[in-house]
């Protein structure tokens, strides 16, 4: 099958997927499987061949339930020196009146830090390089990706009464609407999780009640997940059918980015629940070259603007060869999304420029005012 249709994503196929079991024979680093859900002891995890551990949680993240759990994987002085940063950071945002929005939760009920990796490295670099020294981190991320990954962070903190989140995949294709993941060819939607390694890196104790993400073990293997989880019944099940588990401080999560996941909800009184959710990158997400995108649409929008009458004339083409059309990376303090999950991009400015038939110098300071918001100058 070349092509994926929303409408053929039915929940009794998730289900038939669903029927997976963890086998703890598969696992046999593990120290025991809870909830479908492989949980490692990190000292543990030290003393073994590195290679046979990461070929166990490759076989986790991709045939298994999609997800691991290190326990221990952070010391517990490493991870307060990065809790107080970022409830500094935290509290710059409140001073500054600004309230940093969220991809699958409502804005301004909880506190999200977006570039937190950046706005730490600059702001207190010894317990950066003491926070990302991490053995583990490296390990997994390797075990998932190979060398030469990237790693992005973004604090978020599920205050006591906060709502989590709605049922979602991620990055890439989950932060699609279905219309535009559609338009990718299925093998397309198995390469988009094997492109990131989501995790998440408790800096508190986090019981059941303060709401520690849900996930939904084995989900990342049914095909139409992407075209799928908005639909109503497939949220209805996850809601009625996901896994929590508790969490201590320093403990980290691991898990496939196709797997049905949202941040819980937070029903304590007291705990302000805190992750480092980290996002880390395949190093072949990237072109070979650089090329000045802006100057070349810039230069090109005279020649646009002739020949967009032209029926015969495919302009769509020439802007998907110029200019930028994926929203990422960008400053997501700056550059929020608007009407969905990802902000306008390079494409969506020169396509608006020419149904509106807007005159050069008005394209060329668009362009730059965009450039300007992705940007990080402002950390």
């Amino acid at each position: 099958m070349t092509w994926l249709n929303p409408e053929d994503a039915h929940l009794d196929d998730l289900l038939k997927v669903l029927d997976d079991r963890t086998d703890p024979a598969d696992y046999p680093f593990a120290d025991t499987i809870e909830q479908q859900v492989p949980l490692y002891d990190a000292a543990r995890l030290r003393k073994e061949d590195p290679a046979e551990v990461q070929a166990e949680f490759a076989k986790a993240l991709s045939e298994g339930p999609g997800i691991i759990v290190l326990k221990g994987a952070f010391g517990k002085d490493v991870v307060d020196a990065g809790t107080a940063e970022f409830n500094r950071m935290i509290e710059d945002q409140h001073r500054s009146g600004t309230a940093a929005g969220d991809h699958f939760a409502k804005p301004g009920a909880n506190d999200r830090v977006w570039n937190a990796l950046e706005k730490l490295a600059l702001r207190a670099p010894e317990v950066f390089a003491a926070y990302y020294a991490n053995d583990l981190l490296a390990l997994v991320a390797k075990a998932w990706l190979g060398p030469a990954y990237q790693v992005t962070s973004q604090v978020n903190v599920v205050n006591p009464g906060g709502e989590g989140q709605t049922v979602h995949r991620d990055y890439h294709l989950g932060f699609q609407s279905n219309e535009v993941a559609a338009q990718y060819p299925a093998h397309v939607h198995k390469l988009s999780s094997v492109l990131t390694l989501q995790g998440a890196v408790a800096h508190c104790d986090m019981p059941v009640e303060s709401g520690p993400t849900l996930y939904l073990p084995h989900s990342h293997k049914y095909e139409l997940g992407y075209l799928a989880w908005r639909k109503p019944e497939f949220g209805e099940h996850f809601v009625a059918h996901h896994v929590q588990l508790p969490l201590a401080k320093g403990d980290a999560v691991f898990f496939n980015p196709a797997l049905f996941h949202a941040a819980g909800s937070n029903h304590s009184t007291d705990i302000l629940r805190m992750a480092n959710l980290l996002q880390i990158s395949s190093a072949f997400g990237r072109a070979m070259e650089s090329v000045d995108r802006v100057r070349m649409a810039v230069t090109l929008y005279p020649v646009l603007r002739t020949l967009r009458q032209d029926d015969a004339f495919d302009l769509d083409n020439v802007i998907a060869a110029s200019a930028e059309g994926y929203a990422f990376p960008t400053n997501l303090d700056r550059d929020q999304p608007i009407g969905g999950l990802a902000p306008p991009t390079q494409a969506d400015l020169v396509r608006q420029a020419l149904a509106e038939d807007w005159p050069d110098d008005r394209l060329q300071q668009a362009l730059d005012e965009h450039a300007v918001r992705r940007r990080t100058e402002n950390i």
